[in-house]
């Protein structure tokens, strides 16, 4: 839980500093600037250990299946947007997500690994590194950018200056090699519970169903403006309704503890949020 934490906490940071950098260049975005700078910092300080709490609580299972839907909903955004890529609301809708996948993806890769648990304690202790090493420079950018990048006073600032706009091209690529790893290992996570073919094929047939329904239902409602909170009631409704018929007791709570942890990141990156949507 705490090494997917850390890691939607750096896509959250750095994105944050792409945001902030695009707005103090640009006179006419001052208001987006401010709103940027006046996030409440409890939020920030709270991020980290209430989402490791709901990675942690949430089954294996269930961060399986939530890992493998937004991997569906990314690739129909990139094969809706084509060339011009992914917006960067994508990116902030994807926090909990990825704390799935680094899960699943680090519970497949240390599954019966020899020293384990020491890696997994290494893992967690360079990801905290990260972590607080982005938050550091998304308070840093958002404290004195301005002053550096025009007083040409500091590095950090002044190579923001220059390739700032390369944030999100960086984001995509680590994204992209999170959830290639994330998804095989959910997958084999998800068959590792069957006992044969057609206990499978009675789990994956309705699963596959229900996911290209929902991906095609939100793309239309996102056209229409729909609220990205009503978008997460409306996915995790129907793993909730999914999971009645072909899950455990355990995955029913582990929908709910989900819900709780995706309605947090949202709330968390709310401004940025508002900022995405009037790009």
């Amino acid at each position: 839980g705490l090494v997917g934490a850390c890691a939607a906490s750096v896509l959250c940071s750095l994105l944050k500093v792409h945001l902030y950098v695009q707005c103090a260049n640009d006179p006419e975005r001052r208001a987006e600037k401010e709103a940027l700078r006046a996030q409440w910092w409890l939020l920030d300080a709270l991020h980290v250990p209430l989402l490791t709490a709901a990675l942690a609580a949430t089954g294996s299972r269930v961060a399986a299946l939530v890992a493998l839907e937004f991997s569906l909903r990314a690739a129909s955004a990139l094969l809706s947007h084509g060339k011009g890529g992914p917006s960067s609301q994508l990116y902030l809708l994807c926090q909990y997500s990825l704390g799935c996948g680094v899960r699943c993806g680090l519970g497949f890769l240390l599954d019966g690994a020899p020293h384990a648990t020491c890696n997994l304690l290494l893992a967690a202790g360079l990801a905290a590194l990260l972590a607080a090493g982005a938050g550091r420079l998304a308070r840093h950018v958002c404290a004195l950018y301005e002053l550096h990048s025009r007083a040409r006073y500091c590095g950090v600032c002044i190579a923001l200056l220059a390739s700032g706009h390369g944030i999100p091209r960086l984001l995509r690529r680590a994204l992209a090699v999170a959830f290639a790893v994330a998804d095989p290992a959910a997958v084999a996570l998800l068959n590792g519970d069957f006992l044969g073919p057609a206990e499978a094929a009675r789990f994956w047939t309705p699963l596959t169903i229900c996911y290209a329904l929902l991906v095609v239902y939100m793309q239309e409602e996102q056209k229409q403006g729909q609220s990205v909170y009503q978008t997460v009631l409306v996915r995790m409704g129907g793993l909730f309704i999914l999971l009645l018929t072909v899950g455990r007791w355990t995955d029913i709570l582990g929908v709910l503890v989900s819900l709780v942890g995706e309605f947090w990141c949202l709330l968390r990156a709310g401004v940025m949020l508002d900022i995405c949507r009037h790009q």
